[in-house]
């Protein structure tokens, strides 16, 4: 007997999409054009620090508004104005001739980014049930991951071929790929499995389909839920630590390690292939709980971030990347999961969208920080301890959490 397709599979197939137009190219994207900008632009890591805390208010604002009008109005035409705002805002990015106009393409493009990326990862709380939530995220989240492998593979042929340009020409593809993964939400996303008449993939079959009640929006359970709050201020530490570890990443290989371009890009291309494996962490926070998963993951990005500015050798980089790759977007897949089984499908988009403003004010911190540090100190060690050491307050902090526990039956 055949078994029916369902749509929820292909729904998850443009979730990666999305997720790696909006993170994989628009933030992403950004470390491995980082040192030819700043010396397309004559600026230093403190400027470069800047624009990317620019992309990062952005995505901060949309985050919040993306995932309430996500909720209003539906996921569809929230992604899709999300992606094409994103694609403008890279492309604009390729035309910046000084620090000001970069800045501005890069809050352009960080709005975008959060006005997709949160709302597609919300939606698959109206796809998938509980009990396969934390799988369907950690899926997802690939999308970064193999926006790692396209941006680290072509960056350095386009450098090549356009030398001092090349920069200019990685935006340019970057946005119009982007702008592609648009049109192909809009016509192949849906808000729900209601809205197709089925059940939420992964349900039992003595599951009904769902209904859809046409109630008003209860925010306040957003809001006022005990638990919302303890996974926003725990994903602060991952906001923060993160973000400085792939801002500069490029840069200490070409600094600390004296790599060559090829090299560097290269390292980055395998991080990307290594992080193909970290979806198994959704799975598992759906076996033993999102608060374990959330402290181990914790705990191996503080190595990988204090490897990757004390052992500045092959050997040091190499082990870094691997211990990141192999859980690199983990903490996001998890902490959707956790949003997504504590308040349903419906209000899942807004209180993701309310957990990422902690995650965004992290972000927003991190590179203006460590490229203040690193400027002064003329290195980037302080910048990688200052990750390991808030990845590990991380750690600490989901010892305490309460969070919903999906197990499989």
């Amino acid at each position: 007997m055949k078994t029916k397709f369902h749509y929820g599979w292909l729904i998850l197939g443009m979730a990666v999409l999305v997720v790696f137009g909006s993170l994989g190219l628009t933030r992403f994207g950004y470390g491995m054009v980082l040192p030819e900008m700043k010396v397309g632009l004559d600026i230093d890591s403190t400027g470069a620090g800047g624009i990317a805390t620019a992309s990062l208010v952005g995505y901060l604002a949309l985050s919040v508004l993306g995932g309430i009008l996500a909720s209003r109005f539906g996921p569809r035409i929230v992604i899709t104005i999300g992606l094409a705002i994103a694609a403008l805002g890279m492309i604009l990015t390729g035309f910046s001739n000084q620090l000001a106009t970069a800045t501005a393409s890069q809050l352009l493009a960080g709005i975008g980014s959060g006005a997709s990326n949160v709302p597609v990862m919300a939606l698959l709380a109206s796809w998938f049930a509980p009990r396969r939530l934390g799988f369907a995220s950690g899926i997802a989240v690939l999308g970064s991951s193999l926006g790692l492998i396209f941006t680290g593979s072509v960056t350095p042929v386009i450098m090549d071929a356009y030398d001092e340009d090349g920069w200019r020409m990685c935006w340019f593809i970057f946005g119009s790929v982007t702008a592609v993964l648009a049109i192909a939400a809009f016509l192949l996303l849906r808000n729900s499995a209601h809205d197709m008449g089925l059940k939420h993939l992964g349900s039992l079959n003595s599951d009904p389909i769902p209904t859809l009640r046409r109630t008003s929006l209860q925010w306040g359970k957003v809001y006022r839920s005990r638990i919302v709050w303890q996974i926003g201020l725990v994903y602060i530490a991952f906001g923060l630590s993160y973000i400085i570890y792939m801002t500069f990443f490029k840069d200490q290989l070409l600094e600390a390690g004296s790599y060559s371009e090829d090299a560097a890009s290269h390292l980055y291309m395998i991080m990307g292939f290594v992080s193909l494996v970290c979806g198994i962490w959704g799975f598992i926070s759906d076996r033993i709980g999102r608060k374990y998963t959330l402290m181990i993951l914790y705990g191996i990005h503080a190595i990988a971030f204090i490897l990757f500015g004390v052992w500045t050798e092959t050997p040091g980089f190499t082990i870094s990347i691997i211990l990141f790759g192999f859980s690199a977007w983990s903490i996001p897949a998890v902490v959707t999961a956790a949003s997504g089984e504590t308040l349903g499908g419906r209000l899942a988009p807004a209180a993701l969208g309310f957990i990422t403003l902690f995650f965004g004010v992290g972000q927003m911190l991190g590179p203006v920080i460590a490229g203040t540090m690193s400027d002064a100190a003329d290195t980037y060690l302080p910048a990688y301890l200052l990750a390991g050491g808030v990845a590990l307050l991380g750690a600490f902090g989901a010892l305490f959490l309460h969070t919903p526990t999906s197990v499989e039956k």
